[in-house]
């Protein structure tokens, strides 16, 4: 049995919290307090972490450690960082100007992403199709980085799933790679 520690980061209201909470077999922890923020609609938000335990079919355990979303708790964004193994970036397509709150987390997890494998959600694409998940890859491409870009609803537990397993289809090839 092997255990796997992913991050999920990205913006607020991008879904952490709740992908998290539908993924987890235990009780998910959660550090929600009410939002004192008025430039953010949101009622709650996170201010320390998430987190959340899955077993997968061969016995490994992910270990799911959400991040809060606002660049001011980026000092917590390092420390959660810390052994983890993989990073799932969550994108809200409905916010003023996602491809550059995409770059604040590219930037923010700059030294992991160096050696972390990394997957990107983009939700509420349904109705706010622009930007495209041609426009992330571009972006991405334009910083140098090449990561899986998928259109996600973290409400339903198959896309949350979907985002789980190609992180760690990277993590095992990367595993591979270094058998070789």
């Amino acid at each position: 049995m092997r255990e796997h520690k992913i991050l999920v980061t990205g913006t607020v209201g991008a879904g952490k919290t709740t992908a998290i909470g539908l993924v987890s077999e235990v009780a998910p922890v959660v550090t929600d307090v009410r939002n004192s923020d008025a430039s953010i609609d949101k009622a709650r938000t996170t201010v320390g972490l998430d987190y959340g335990q899955l077993t997968l079919d061969n016995g490994d355990i992910v270990r799911l450690f959400g991040t809060p979303g606002q660049a001011r708790f980026d000092f917590l964004w390092k420390i959660l960082a810390r052994n983890a193994l993989g990073l799932i970036v969550l994108m809200d397509n409905s916010r003023p100007d996602p491809l550059a709150d995409l770059c604040v987390y590219l930037d923010g997890f700059a030294e992991h992403l160096r050696t972390l494998p990394c997957v990107v959600g983009v939700g509420r694409m349904q109705s706010h199709a622009v930007p495209t998940l041609d426009d992330y890859a571009d972006r991405l491409a334009s910083t140098g980085r090449v990561f899986p870009i998928l259109d996600v609803d973290v409400r339903r537990r198959s896309d949350v799933l979907v985002l789980i397993d190609t992180l760690l289809m990277q993590l095992e090839a990367d595993m591979r790679g270094d058998e070789e």
